[in-house]
């Protein structure tokens, strides 16, 4: 019999079945089912979860301090709950995840070109796309620094201001129509309310509203949003270096500087000024572990780390050296990425403050 294709593999965040902790695994999506494994170079699985039957919750609500979460609840009602970096990392997970179980539904066998035959439907919205688009530079909504109740928030916009971009790009017929959409576009976390006001029309008690007025306030899920000024709740007072545009995610394995040991650290990537924070994944805060500017750094992909081998790390390696020299080694999970982080790195670090 055939081994099960894999079809998508990564570092995610699972909350535990028995104990309400939440740990870094590496997941293997497959044909029928699920491995993750408490290490990437573990040979045998932590746990397998059956897909056949099973049913997908994304986005999932269940934990409101926790915004990109899925879950996916098994034929014998077992819930398992994942957390990605960001957005669009969730996405292509839940998008694999559908195709999954729909060919196990239907008795197909997984393919990577869709062979769904168009069905006369409405027209459907694809709204990862259409996050795309509304965050496009030239023709987006633009970014804004407004100010509020001796609050300052940076790179936001109004509910009003998405509902008019929305009408204006013909993305919809009507405000009602665009009010739906930006709606769902603030369900499924790619939108996410920045002030009191939006807060509460996200959070009333009988479902999420995006408000169509100019003082609710929002943000992109993935950008260099910080408010400044005194705050009773979440918001924080945010240094010099998040004020950046976030041009990368995602999880890395990092080596510890005091202790040498290895381990799961999501890093995001900031321009103007440029920095790489890094944070604990399992964590609910944003607060970050700590940072590397990068102004003037190197950065290069290298074949061998001092004490890599002790701790079963090898292969996709780089390492980044700051101007002040110190060294920062780390680890992607493929070449491809590998390759990606270091171009990415290097063209903030030329141009970045």
């Amino acid at each position: 019999m055939a081994e099960p294709e894999q079809i998508r593999e990564g570092y995610l965040v699972k909350k535990g079945t028995l104990l309400n902790t939440w740990k870094v695994v590496w997941v293997i999506l497959s044909e029928d089912g699920i491995e993750f494994y408490k290490k990437k170079t573990d040979q045998s699985p932590k746990g397998m979860i059956p897909l056949k039957g099973a049913t997908l919750t994304s986005p999932c609500q269940d934990y409101n301090k926790r915004t990109v979460v899925f879950k996916v609840t098994t034929e014998k009602k077992q819930d398992h709950f994942f957390q990605a970096s960001h957005v669009e990392e969730r996405e292509a997970w839940v998008k694999d995840l559908k195709r999954v179980l729909r060919c196990l539904e239907a008795g197909k066998k997984f393919a990577r070109k869709s062979t769904r035959k168009s069905i006369r439907l409405p027209e459907t919205v694809n709204l990862s796309q259409l996050y795309a688009v509304m965050k496009d530079q030239d023709d987006g909504i633009k970014e804004m620094r407004l100010e509020q109740d001796n609050k300052v928030y940076n790179h936001c916009f109004t509910g009003a201001t998405v509902v008019d971009w929305l009408i204006s790009k013909e993305k919809a017929r009507n405000r009602p129509e665009a009010l739906m959409l930006a709606t769902g576009l603030l369900t499924e976390g790619f939108l996410q309310p920045a002030g009191d006001t939006s807060k509460d029309g996200a959070h009333c008690a009988e479902r999420s509203v995006l408000l169509d007025q100019t003082e609710a306030l929002y943000y992109f899920a993935d950008s260099g949003f910080f408010c400044e000024g005194y705050s009773s709740d979440e918001d924080i007072l945010v240094k010099e270096e998040f004020r950046g545009n976030i041009i990368k995610q995602g999880c890395l394995l990092k080596q510890g500087h005091r202790v040498k040991n290895w381990k799961v650290r999501k890093f995001i990537l900031r321009d103007d000024p440029a920095y790489l924070h890094y944070y604990d994944p399992t964590k609910e805060e944003d607060e970050p572990l700590g940072s590397i500017h990068l102004r003037s750094c190197v950065i290069t992909a290298v074949d061998y780390v001092p004490d890599a081998k002790k701790y079963d790390v090898e292969g996709n390696l780089f390492e980044i050296i700051t101007s002040e020299e110190t060294h920062y080694y780390l680890q992607a999970a493929t070449s491809d990425e590998r390759k990606e982080w270091i171009t990415a790195i290097q063209s903030v670090s030329k141009s970045g403050k």
